[in-house]
């Protein structure tokens, strides 16, 4: 049953949301020592107040660009000998499954996702996706963008991520949970599931399992304390420091309320050892990053070995970096507020892509707050940006039926030649991946029902 959360009074949630606007957070929270926003507030991400907003329009131009790279010749790049030119060129592959693929449905971030890739380092990928039959499955792809071999599954009710390495790569999907008896101190029943990430080998084969929500035998979803996932704002992503991975996802949070528990929303990072074992102590990772939260986003920097993380939140309604809560970008509740992707600067700090009022804006950062914004002149709901080979980065959005594109320098933030289309149909929340050869791949909806569309745009040289 799709679940509402509790309520209590009017008085009891302005006072909440009071608090942790001024930056406070009470010691209501057995695990994180916060409190994070009940999830019945009046500033509910994808409410009228706040919150992801619905598609995106087609855009208009940016108001800076930089020189085109000159390039006499097309070159082969990397161990699949992709052709990169001068200006970026976009391919469009039909991937047959022979398995059944979820479909987009209405795309909100309350939806199960239907489909993530993951960039080998052999240039091959790993395409994960959401069946109709209970089932995560997963398929390796080749150099062309072609199924290898028969694809696995695993057990899963929801698909959020799959990000790879030289020894196969980590699915991280949800699995059924068990709510308990409560009681709620108000609202419906809600689902209480799991979040896991499942490591598997370069057959496809699982190597282990590790949860990152906390029900066990002993918590279910309605005892205090617990994290689980629901059906609000729960997605996330995977990021790896070669060894250890993390993964930033949204979650329910139970707290305590006299004789009930209330249920509130926020989001959780947690990371896993190489053992597949939860890393204790990880000063990356936090039981409670922001509240309320969506689209929220890491990155690895090898060059602060940190996670680097953002989400969007109506905390201050605004892009924020978690645990503790910094400003990026400040923004509005006024239902428009959506973080794209995270990725890295070219010498020092971050990028991410977001959008308030159908304005999509690129913000710079290192610790905290933006340093550069760029204004794109983009005009959609649901920004994506991903790195683009050296010193470059891509950022892509909802153009009619298909998808647009311009390439930015990730030094300055200038833009790098026109706007390009790519014939694929885009999806608010899912994420192109970045390649070794200086590619970027996105899965797209198929032309059949058992089928994938690989949109990848080619390197430049």
């Amino acid at each position: 049953m799709r679940a509402t959360h509790s309520y209590r009074s009017v008085a009891a949630v302005i006072a909440v949301v009071a608090a942790l606007a001024a930056g406070g957070c009470s010691a209501d929270d057995p695990e994180s020592g916060t409190s994070p926003v009940a999830a019945n507030s009046s500033a509910l991400p994808g409410s009228a107040a706040a919150g992801p907003p619905a598609a995106g329009a087609p855009s208009a131009g940016p108001s800076v660009s930089a020189p085109v790279p000159k390039a006499s010749a097309t070159t082969r790049t990397g161990a699949c000998g992709r052709t990169a030119s001068a200006k970026p060129v976009a391919q469009v592959t039909e991937v047959k499954l022979g398995v059944k693929v979820t479909g987009y449905g209405g795309e909100g971030d309350t939806e199960p996702l239907p489909m993530a890739i993951a960039a080998r380092p052999d240039g091959g990928s790993w395409l994960a996706w959401r069946g109709t039959d209970g089932k995560v499955y997963l398929g390796e792809l080749d150099c062309a963008d072609k199924l290898v071999g028969k694809p696995t599954s695993f057990a899963g009710i929801d698909l959020q991520d799959v990000q790879a390495d030289a020894n196969g790569g980590v699915l991280l999907l949800t699995r059924k949970g068990t709510c308990g008896t409560g009681p709620l101190c108000g609202g419906e029943s809600s689902p209480c599931n799991t979040m896991h990430m499942i490591r598997f080998d370069n057959s496809g084969k699982q190597v282990w399992q590790q949860q990152v929500t906390n029900l066990t035998g002993g918590r279910t979803g309605y005892d205090d304390g617990a994290r689980f996932v629901w059906w609000y704002q729960h997605h996330g992503r995977l990021a790896t420091d070669g060894k250890n991975w993390a993964a930033y996802f949204g979650v329910a949070i139970t707290v305590r309320n006299g004789n009930c528990v209330d249920i509130h929303q926020g989001d959780r990072i947690q990371v896993v050892g190489a053992d597949g074992k939860l890393v204790s102590g990880h000063r990356d990772a936090a039981s409670v990053g922001c509240s309320h939260a969506w689209t929220s986003r890491i990155v690895w920097d090898p060059r602060t070995k940190r996670f680097v993380a953002v989400c969007a939140t109506d905390n201050d309604c605004r892009i924020a970096r978690p645990n503790p809560y910094r400003t990026v970008a400040a923004g509005k509740c006024d239902g428009t507020l959506f973080g794209g992707d995270l990725v890295l600067a070219k010498s020092k700090g971050y990028w991410t892509a977001w959008s308030q009022g159908g304005s999509v804006r690129l913000e710079h950062f290192t610790t905290g707050k933006s340093d550069t914004t760029i204004r794109t002149g983009v005009s959609s709901a649901h920004p994506h940006l991903v790195a683009y080979g050296t010193g470059r980065m891509l950022l892509t959005w909802q153009s009619g039926s298909t998808m647009a594109a311009r390439v930015y320098d990730s030094g300055t933030g200038k833009a790098i030649g026109a706007e390009f289309t790519i014939k694929a149909k885009d999806h608010s929340y899912q994420a192109f991946k970045a390649y070794p050869d200086g590619s970027a791949a996105y899965p797209a909806a198929g032309g059949s029902g058992t089928s994938i569309r690989i949109a990848r745009v080619l390197p430049v040289s």
